[in-house]
């Protein structure tokens, strides 16, 4: 039940991150975007909630910042949110690279436990691939927004960034499945 429980929360805050800038760009002056900032809010709390150690912190930190600019109506500060969770994945898988084990490597790890030498480096290296995505990823709305490209931070915070992850996701699948021969 809990897992249910905390996929439903995880695919809403997907949802609703990818909702949100499309939200603006169709209804930029509507109470519906303080709503939605105000439920996922609620999601992040749900989501800390049942979280342990870091991601603890960080989903409360995150339902605290929302609530705040939910209660402030401070909408414009909402254009940084991609750039937190950008910023929040690449210290995430950054950091794995200077441990033993990279974040990718421990996730196969999760299907293979005996993963061959060759495997190793292929997922340090997808994830040096992912830390350019997301160095990319907080470059582009950083300069987005600061240039006051509202429309285009929406454009690509809201669909452009997934098209490249769905690319990334889909590449590296096809590499993958060539390298197993």
């Amino acid at each position: 039940m809990a897992k249910v429980f905390r996929f439903f929360v995880n695919l809403w805050l997907t949802l609703a991150s990818i909702a949100y800038p499309i939200g603006w760009l169709c209804f930029h002056e509507s109470e519906w975007l303080n709503g939605l900032i105000g439920v996922m809010a609620v999601m992040w709390l749900l989501k800390g909630i049942q979280a342990v150690r870091f991601q603890r912190f960080f989903a409360i930190g995150m339902a605290v910042l929302l609530t705040v600019i939910a209660v402030t109506r401070s909408l414009e500060t909402m254009y940084w949110y991609p750039v937190i969770i950008s910023g929040v994945l690449l210290t995430l898988f950054g950091s794995s690279l200077f441990s033993e084990q990279s974040l990718i490597e421990r996730l196969a790890r999760l299907q293979d436990p005996n993963l061959p030498p060759q495997a190793i480096g292929y997922t340090r290296r997808v994830t040096q691939i992912w830390c350019g995505f997301f160095l990319f990823n907080i470059a582009t709305c950083t300069a987005l927004i600061l240039t006051q490209q509202y429309q285009w931070w929406a454009w690509y915070s809201g669909g452009i960034s997934y098209l490249i992850m769905g690319i990334l996701f889909g590449g590296e699948w096809l590499v993958r499945q060539k390298i197993k021969q």
